[in-house]
Formats: structure tokens, C-alpha cells, sequence
């Protein structure tokens, strides 16, 4: 048999709806090696919850060859970009850990700094390396011919010569296999800050969709108001030019004028782009990108609906309805 494989399935809360993100741990034992190798199974694009992209882990394990320290910290950015910092003797497992936060995260600026504290004995025996303590002894003498005056090297400076106390090298496997461990569980932290402060962010901007159809409603019934007062600065405008308002013609052409002016559409449009909004938000997942689109949308129905005004009631509306998009259009910027 190639080996074994044991599978533990990720519960979430609430429970999972159609489509969504399902993930699964895994470890894979070869055989003949009982070292766990884990990692993250994506069955979906989709997470259950509303994610930010601003998170914070920090993480540290004790290991038979010393102690692992990690740090992770995400903030927005349009899409996955990674930073690593990492110790000489960890930098080859960079594009593995990669992988890893890839499979994780689809956005945000991601720091990871990652180093290794030996143990004194780096899990193993030490020893000194004679061959490059004779050739400082050959040196410390041929010095000596040229300054009989100077001193001989003291024993401290020798052992403190690099390379002259050697210690048995840490497995590249075993470090691998701690690194991806350690990294998997940092993540998990990481994720778990994340969708925290996406559902806080979920709840303020489920707040101002519904104070933004509370202003839209208030448009509804002014409606024939508008459009009566846009009739009546046009027949004034007329008047001042001089041209004859009680003309049949030209009272027609000012009723079909003033009905462009209608703002059912825009309002009928607002409404869709909030109920999408709000559909978005509690489905979950990656919504960030699709949730500035309709933000977008909604500031431009904002904006008709304000050049359409007659009246100051509608303006204020108008106006309350473009700062209401805009504080859901900063907040959306942090969303995953």
C-alpha cells in the first residue's frame, strides 16, 4: 500500500448551505514515516462567512531541534499579495508555505515572518571541527614569526571562530514538517480574526442598507410633488421667454417633458442593487469585489436621483442616500 491517509472534516457554524466553502484536514503517512504531512482540501471557492481582510496571529511551538516563532498580519489590498521574512535556514520552504496560505486566503496583503531559535545542542551531539582548529593553530603561528609579541589565541576566541563548533544538522523533512504545521494552525487563527471582523462589518452594513431603503422610501411618495414643481419652474422659464403657456401644444410638450423627470426607475434600480447588496452579505464568501460593484451602482443611482431634484426634500434624500453609499463603499474595501 502506498500509505495512509486520514481525513478530519472541518466543522463550521452555521451550518453549510448549497455551494458553499467545505474544506478538510488531512495527514499522509508514508510508509516507513510516521511524520505527518497536513494541509487544506478546497472543495469551493466559497466561505460560509463574510471575511475581512484584516487579521492577526502570532503562534510559537517547541521542537526537539529548537523553538519556532511565527507572525501573520493581513490588511485590504485588491488582490493575494504575500511578504515573507524568513531565517536563512527556512527561506527553501517559501514557496511551499505559499501554497499553503493561497489555498487559505483569495485577498489581502499577507505578512509572514517566520524564524527558528536552536536549542544549544540543534537536537544532536556537538562537536568541533579539527581540521579548521589545526589551520588556526598554523596561522596563530605564522603570525607569531612576524609579531613575536603578540598574543596566542585563547581558547574562547577559537570556539568562538565560525565553523569551529559544528552540530548535527536538523532533518530538512522534520523542519518541513513542522513549518507547514505550525503554519496551517497560524492560519487557522488567522482566518478565525478575519471572519470575526467580517461579521462585524456584515451587521454595519446590513444596518445601512436598510437605512438606505428608509430614504428611498421617503422619495416614493414624493413623486407627483416633484414633477409638479419641475412643470411649474418650466412654465415660468417659458413665461420669461416671452412664449404663450396656454398654447395646447406647448402645454403637452411640457407635461411629456416633466415625465422624464420621473425618478421611478432610479428608485426601482436602487432597490434591486440594495436587495442584491443585502443577498451578498448573508449568502457569505468571497464578496468583496461583487459588493464594490454594486456600491458603484448604487452611487449612481444616488447622483440621478439628485440631478433630477426639484425640490429640497428629495435633494436632502438624495444627499443622505450618497453618504450612506460611501460609508458602505469604505467599509467594503475591507472585505475579502
Amino acid at each position: 500500500m502506498p500509505g495512509n491517509v486520514k481525513l478530519a472534516v472541518g466543522h463550521t457554524h452555521p451550518p453549510l448551505r448549497g455551494g458553499q466553502h467545505v474544506w478538510f484536514r488531512f495527514s499522509h503517512y508514508s510508509v516507513g514515516d510516521k511524520t505527518p504531512v497536513r494541509g487544506n482540501l478546497n472543495l469551493s471557492e466559497q466561505d460560509i462567512m463574510i471575511r475581512s481582510m484584516t487579521g492577526y496571529a502570532v503562534m510559537s511551538r517547541e521542537y526537539q531541534f529548537g523553538m519556532l516563532n511565527m507572525e501573520l498580519r493581513s490588511v485590504n489590498h485588491r488582490y493575494l499579495d504575500l511578504q515573507f521574512r524568513l531565517g536563512d535556514e527556512l527561506r527553501s520552504l517559501e514557496s511551499l508555505m505559499r501554497e499553503a496560505i493561497g489555498r487559505r486566503l483569495t485577498r489581502g496583503k499577507v505578512d509572514c515572518r517566520l524564524h527558528m531559535v536552536p536549542h544549544d545542542n540543534g537536537g544532536g551531539p556537538i562537536h568541533v571541527d579539527t581540521v579548521l582548529i589545526r589551520q588556526l593553530a598554523e596561522l596563530n603561528q605564522q603570525v607569531k614569526e612576524f609579531f613575536p609579541a603578540s598574543h596566542d589565541l585563547a581558547v574562547g576566541d577559537v570556539l568562538r571562530w565560525p565553523g569551529v563548533i559544528a552540530q548535527q544538522s536538523i532533518s530538512p523533512e522534520r523542519l518541513q514538517t513542522a513549518t507547514i504545521t505550525l503554519l496551517d494552525d497560524a492560519l487557522d487563527e488567522l482566518c478565525a480574526t478575519r471572519e470575526r471582523e467580517g461579521e462585524k462589518l456584515k451587521v454595519l452594513l446590513l444596518d445601512r442598507i436598510a437605512q438606505a431603503e428608509m430614504y428611498a422610501n421617503q422619495v416614493y411618495p414624493l413623486v407627483p410633488q416633484l414633477q409638479q414643481a419641475f412643470r411649474d419652474k418650466l412654465i415660468a422659464a417659458l413665461k420669461e421667454a416671452g412664449a404663450d403657456v396656454d398654447n395646447e401644444r406647448i402645454r403637452q410638450e411640457v407635461t411629456l417633458f416633466a415625465q422624464r423627470v420621473d425618478v421611478d426607475e432610479e428608485l426601482s434600480r436602487l432597490q434591486t442593487h440594495l436587495d442584491e447588496a443585502r443577498r451578498v452579505l448573508q449568502q457569505g464568501g468571497v464578496a468583496g469585489k461583487r459588493l464594490d460593484f454594486l456600491m458603484q451602482e448604487l452611487h449612481r443611482e444616488a447622483n440621478t436621483l439628485g440631478a433630477k431634484s426639484a425640490i429640497a426634500e428629495t435633494s436632502r434624500l438624495a444627499m443622505e442616500l450618497k453618504i450612506l453609499v460611501e460609508q458602505m463603499r469604505e467599509q467594503i474595501q475591507n472585505i475579502e
